[in-house]
């Protein structure tokens, strides 16, 4: 059987050979980032709450880095539907272009970005210091976010998830042992402290793609010949924008999301308690979807496929049955998460502030979980059939107008505070998921029908 064509066979097959993989390098990937969680409430609160300010900067390179990715994921699925190998190879070769060029950008305005947008976010103190640090550091390793999510991209287009698992998997064993080697100074290293977890980070990822550049090589698709027998293609790379741009400014909503939701807490919980607490629950509610995470990505590919073999019943059929099951995944997660969310938080950290506040943020935000995964399959469907536009729209929608006008009300208007926050990005993301259902049938019904 030809695993890497999923034009024929059932969908529910293709769906768990792709999405299990995928969730279990995901677990490993959060766990990745719950070590390092860990290491930073360890070394102080304050420098927990450094890296929790420093997300929605450091989500830049992801923005980037998910981009391109999805994009020569979405366009290399379509053209091995359409059992093209020159046009993939092409995209192939482009692709890696764009994230060299990507990579160049980042280092060149690391170093002036990083203070303002500190600043910007209300920061200040020794959590700053620490954040920059930390963020810094991760910029110079951009080159290597961004590669891995390229040739992942091109793996997953083949229906191969089980690469990046396992990269994954070996990055979370060596993050194990970087982390308390770079923060502590074993075996009479310095002291580096945040900027200890950010270089731990970037050893990793560049080890990563060593290994993904063997696993492509090796791929059943991919011929090294024909990827250097490929030039640079002006109308290739304007694909690659053109599916990946959106993707990338959608993703770049969510961080600006996390900022705005940041600046807010700041304002309605001053100090490093409560910043502590959503950095420590985002790690808990990052767990609970994991289970879901893999969806997308069954979804992309499968969908993908099938939409450039022209086999549209088939891509009704992966967004339906990948939303049934991410919805039941989700009501079981919060019902596990409801009860257990305080003893979540002290995995964290032990201060009884910072346990109250991630477990108040953590029994509202379980009504929103489904959100994310219903959410996620619609725009990536829509990104199955090059129609990657909406992401942006709904994303500005959700995590930059709507919040900034109902965190306001909740917050002052109606004095709920810090709650109003939580409460806010549980009516927005419901919300949004309402305009994005309708919206997606049109489309669908739309450019289906006409091809």
């Amino acid at each position: 059987m030809n695993h890497s064509d999923l034009t024929t066979g059932t969908i529910f097959s293709h769906i768990k050979r792709i999405a299990v993989p995928a969730s279990i390098g995901l677990l490993f990937n959060t766990m990745y980032n719950v070590v390092d969680t860990f290491y930073a409430g360890r070394i102080s609160t304050e420098a927990l709450a450094g890296m929790t300010i420093s997300f929605p900067i450091f989500f830049i390179v992801i923005a980037l880095s998910s981009g391109i990715g999805s994009g020569a994921t979405a366009l290399s699925s379509i053209a091995l539907g359409g059992k093209k190998k020159d046009e993939f190879h092409r995209l192939s070769y482009n692709a890696m272009i764009a994230g060299l060029i990507a990579s160049l950008i980042i280092l060149v305005l690391a170093p002036v970005i990083t203070g303002p947008l500190f600043r910007l976010s209300g920061a200040s103190g020794t959590e700053m210091t620490l954040g920059i640090q930390y963020t810094n550091t991760i910029f110079y390793g951009a080159i290597f976010f961004i590669m891995n999510a390229i040739i992942n991209g091109l793996l997953n287009a083949q229906g191969d998830t089980k690469s990046y698992r396992n990269f994954l998997i070996i990055g979370f064993f060596l993050n194990l042992i970087l982390d308390p080697l770079f923060i502590f100074g074993w075996f009479g290293l310095p002291k580096l402290g945040t900027m200890g977890v950010a270089l731990a980070t970037v050893i990793v990822q560049a080890i990563g793609t060593l290994y993904l550049l063997i696993r492509l090589n090796k791929s059943s698709v991919f011929n090294f010949h024909d990827f250097q027998g490929s030039k640079y293609s002006a109308s290739t790379m304007k694909q690659l924008i053109q599916q990946g741009a959106p993707s990338s400014l959608n993703m770049a909503t969510i961080a600006i999301g996390v900022f705005v939701i940041n600046a807010f807490i700041l304002n309605f919980a001053p100090g490093p308690t409560t910043i502590a607490a959503f950095g420590a629950a985002m790690r808990v509610e990052q767990i609970a979807l994991l289970p879901a995470l893999g969806l997308n990505i069954a979804a992309l590919t499968i969908a993908g496929q099938n939409f450039g073999a022209n086999k549209h019943h088939r891509v009704y059929e992966v967004e339906k049955l990948t939303q049934k099951i991410g919805g039941a995944m989700m009501v079981i997660g919060a019902l596990i998460i409801y009860p257990l969310a305080p003893r979540l938080i002290e995995i964290f950290n032990s201060d009884p502030g910072v346990i109250e506040a991630g477990a108040a943020y953590l029994r509202i935000e379980i009504f929103a979980l489904p959100t994310y995964v219903l959410l996620n399959i619609f725009i990536s469907i829509l990104q199955a059939i090059k129609k990657p536009n909406f992401a942006v729209g709904i994303g500005l929608y959700r995590q930059i107008i709507l919040p900034f006008i109902l965190f306001q009300l909740l917050g002052t208007q109606l004095n709920l505070g810090i709650k109003g926050v939580w409460w806010g990005i549980v009516i927005i993301n419901w919300s949004a998921v309402v305009i994005t259902y309708f919206y997606s049938r049109q489309v669908l019904k739309k450019t289906l029908q006409q091809i």
